[in-house]
C-alpha cells in the first residue's frame, strides 16, 4: 500500500512540474533573449591648433611732412626751424653776427652774412670757431673788445637771425653768394683783390 502512494506521488510530482513547463512556455510573458547593444565609440575630439591665414591690407604710402630743407622758399625754411631755447655761445656768436650786421636786410642777405662766418670757420686761414672768426680783431665793426652790444631778444630780428644761424650752420639752404669769406658795405670801395661773387642787399661778397 505505502509502495503504491510513493509511486502515485512520484507520478503526481511528474505531472504538476510538467504541466508547469507547458504552462510557462505558453503564456505571453516569455523571456527574451538579451542581445549585447553595440554603442559606437566616439572618438574624443582633438583640437588642432593651426595659422589662421589673414588677408594683410595693402600697404598704403604714408604722407610724409615735407622736411624743412626742402622747403619752397627760405621764409618756409626760416619759419621751420627750432626758435625756442638758449644758443651755447658758438651759436650766439654766429646769431649775433648775422645780426648785427645784416638784420635790416633780406633773409638772403642775413644768410650770406652767416655763412661767411662758416666758411671763415672752416677755411683753415681764420679761427676754426664762430666766436673766434666774429671777435678776431679789426673784422666785425659791432664788436667791442671782445664783447657784442645788447640784443633784443624778444624782437623778430632776433628770432630771424637765431633762425638763420641755424640753418648757416648746417648748410641746409645754399647763400646767394656760397664760398664767400670776405664782405663789404656797397657804398664802400676798399679796392680788394679779391673775386668777386655776389652783391645781396647791401653787401658785396668776395672769395
Amino acid at each position: 500500500m505505502s509502495k503504491k502512494l510513493n509511486v502515485a506521488s512520484g507520478i503526481a510530482v511528474a505531472a504538476a512540474l510538467l504541466t508547469a513547463v507547458v504552462s510557462t512556455n505558453g503564456s505571453n510573458a516569455r523571456a527574451e533573449a538579451v542581445e549585447p547593444v553595440l554603442v559606437p565609440q566616439v572618438s574624443a575630439i582633438q583640437s588642432v591648433a593651426e595659422p589662421v591665414m589673414q588677408t594683410l591690407p595693402e600697404v598704403i604710402d604714408t604722407i610724409v611732412p615735407v622736411p624743412a630743407e626742402r622747403a619752397a622758399t627760405l621764409a618756409e625754411h626760416v619759419k621751420a626751424q627750432q626758435r625756442e631755447g638758449m644758443l651755447d655761445r658758438e651759436m650766439q656768436c654766429l646769431a649775433g653776427a648775422i645780426y648785427f650786421e645784416a638784420r635790416g636786410e633780406t633773409l638772403a642777405g642775413q644768410l650770406a652774412v652767416g655763412r661767411v662766418v662758416v666758411e671763415r670757420s672752416k677755411s683753415g686761414r681764420f679761427p676754426a670757431s664762430y666766436c673766434g672768426v666774429v671777435f678776431q680783431r679789426s673784422q666785425f665793426s659791432f664788436v667791442r673788445g671782445q664783447s657784442m652790444p645788447s640784443i633784443a631778444e624778444g624782437s623778430a630780428a632776433w628770432q630771424n637771425a637765431k633762425a638763420i644761424a641755424r640753418i648757416a650752420d648746417a648748410g641746409s639752404w645754399e647763400s646767394p653768394a656760397e664760398g664767400a669769406l670776405f664782405f663789404h658795405a656797397s657804398h664802400v670801395e676798399p679796392g680788394w683783390r679779391l673775386k668777386r661773387l655776389a652783391r645781396v642787399d647791401n653787401h658785396v661778397f668776395y672769395r
